[in-house]
Parts: structure tokens; C-alpha cells; sequence
């Protein structure tokens, strides 16, 4: 009994599967747009400032980017509608921001864009799961 609590691996495509991923995909893209891309719209001097000493040759542009990769790119993820380049844009923003943008602070400032990441890398390999609206769109399963 014990054993089975412990090591009991959950199936792929089960109902807890789901549950967890849909769970983990919500959470993930609520918290990145409302905690970290609301507060960069529309983005202000000091964001663009520091977009463009990373270099980027075009600041407001990119900075508008990363703002609404973060903000529309996390509410589609949490949405789990258009899932796979909205989770593409997320990876590209978060490793602008944890290789670039905090690539000399130390682990503990960079974790964060380093999780939402990996999160992001999740579900652009994935997809949303049963749970989300790609589903909708989705062709049939052969």
C-alpha cells in the first residue's frame, strides 16, 4: 500500500495528468501576465532603457515584445488557445531576460524568467492538453 502511494506513476493523458498540467499551464500564464506583463503596459522609459542596453537595435519595438509576449503571450498560455507560439514567445522573452537582462545577477534574481522558461518550454512541446482551447481547433485524432 505504501509503495503504491509513493511510486505510483500517473498515467499519460489521464484525468490527473490533465488536471495537473492544466493546473500548472493556468497558474503559470496568470501569474506571468498579471504579476510581470501588466505592469510593462504600455511600456514605460525605463523598461525601453533597459531594453536597449541590451542592444537591441529597435528598443521600442522589442520592448512592446517582450510586454505582450509576457501579458498575451501568458493569458493565451493560461487559456491554453494558441499554446504552442504563445509558449514560443514566452522562451524567447525569458531567455532575453534571464541570459541578458539579469545574465550577471546572481541565481535568485534570474529564477524566475529561468521558470517561467522551462514552464514555457513545457507547453510549446506539449500543446495546451485535453483541457485547453486548442482542443477547439484541433484536427481529429487518427
Amino acid at each position: 500500500m505504501v509503495r503504491r502511494v509513493l511510486f505510483r506513476l500517473t498515467p499519460a493523458g489521464s484525468w490527473a495528468d490533465e488536471a495537473a498540467m492544466t493546473l500548472l499551464r493556468v497558474f503559470a500564464g496568470l501569474a506571468l501576465a498579471l504579476a510581470h506583463g501588466l505592469g510593462k503596459l504600455p511600456p514605460g522609459e525605463a523598461f525601453v532603457k533597459g531594453v536597449s542596453e541590451l542592444g537591441f537595435p529597435a528598443p521600442e519595438f522589442f520592448a512592446w515584445a517582450a510586454a505582450l509576449s509576457e501579458f498575451g503571450g501568458g493569458l493565451l498560455l493560461a487559456l491554453g488557445l494558441l499554446t504552442r507560439p504563445a509558449a514560443l514567445f514566452i522562451v524567447c522573452t525569458m531567455l532575453t531576460a534571464g541570459f541578458g537582462r539579469h545574465a550577471a545577477d546572481p541565481f535568485a534574481v534570474k529564477e524566475r524568467a529561468l521558470l517561467f522558461l522551462v514552464i514555457a518550454l513545457v507547453f510549446l512541446i506539449r500543446g495546451a492538453g485535453r483541457w485547453g482551447a486548442d482542443r477547439l481547433f484541433a484536427p481529429p485524432v487518427k
